[in-house]
């Protein structure tokens, strides 16, 4: 099967076209979210997608909403295709297992980064300056060791072709405010915690994540896009899980290491061969599996 990269939906408002998403109005009180089978590594998509990708990303992202909603409210109104309205449905073709119908809110703009171990950017900057996010750090910690607690390290939400930006937590105020700024660091952590010990009891280690939030017109917070995909987090085995090391991984560092491996300029995307298309979607199939208990038929 062909993936799909790019939606057309003439009779819905587009919106804009994110790294994975397209996002339209459906009307003044709804968006729909589809996740495509687009595949960005280091902030650059790719030149091909994977197929499938989309419908397994929004699976899982519906797993989680479904797992989390006694801690916060989500934008999640449906994902059943069969209740998604009439305008939605004449596209059943592109959109069918790989959309949600979705509160309209205000997106802050704040990805909302939690670190649980010390790995990637982290650990480079902690390398260099002792600190993650200009938060300093006890000596000695070794890669892929797991924090005493959980960082929250917020960034910058860049345009596409751009580069998220790691800001220390004190800049997040002066941002959404400092009302908004202590919800967000809070429920963060909350959801990552609540994740984490789940994943931990089913063999994944959730190593670190990016939540997005946004607000309704009261300013009440809601948990929004997707969440704890392998798009959006680091998902290790525990099985094999050693500090000290980098780790093997069910999510995109699969692709970040083949694209290091043949010196990826980080700034033009690329056709990837079929076996790292093949290769990155097992591992996202695998802590599907692993997280729900559940097979996923395409």
């Amino acid at each position: 099967m062909a993936a799909i990269v790019s939606t057309n939906c003439p009779d819905l408002e587009l919106i804009g076209r994110g790294k994975v998403r397209d996002l339209y109005r459906v009307d003044s009180q709804s968006l729909l979210f589809v996740a495509t089978d687009r595949m960005s590594a280091f902030d650059v998509i790719m030149n091909n997608g994977i197929p499938n990708k989309g419908k397994l990303l929004t699976k899982i992202s519906v797993f989680w909403f479904d797992f989390l909603k006694g801690v916060m409210p989500n934008h999640l109104i449906t994902a059943d295709f069969e209740k998604m309205p009439d305008k939605v449905k004449q596209y059943r073709d592109q959109l069918e297992g790989r959309c949600m119908l979705v509160k309209s809110l205000r997106v802050l703009p704040i990805e909302s980064i939690v670190r649980g171990y010390i790995t990637g950017s982290a650990w480079k900057e902690y390398k260099s300056k002792g600190s993650v996010c200009d938060i300093a750090l006890p000596a000695g910690m070794q890669e892929s060791e797991a924090f005493a607690t959980p960082l929250w390290t917020p960034s910058t939400k860049a345009e596409i072709g751009d580069h998220d930006e790691n800001i220390h937590p004190s800049k997040v105020p002066a941002i959404i405010g400092a009302k908004l700024a202590a919800q967000m660091e809070k429920m963060s952590l909350e959801i990552y915690t609540k994740a984490r010990d789940y994943a931990r009891e089913r063999g994944i280690i959730i190593a670190d994540t990016k939540f997005e939030f946004g607000v309704d017109e009261d300013d009440n917070l809601y948990l929004i896009d997707e969440v704890l995909t392998p798009d959006s987090s680091r998902f290790w085995p525990a099985a094999t899980y050693t500090v000290g090391a980098t780790q093997d991984s069910f999510d995109k560092q699969y692709l970040r290491n083949y694209l290091e491996s043949i010196g990826f300029d980080k700034n033009t995307g690329i056709t990837l061969p079929d076996h790292v298309v093949e290769n990155t979607f097992a591992k996202y199939l695998e802590a599907y599996k692993l997280l729900t208990g559940e097979g996923a038929q395409f």
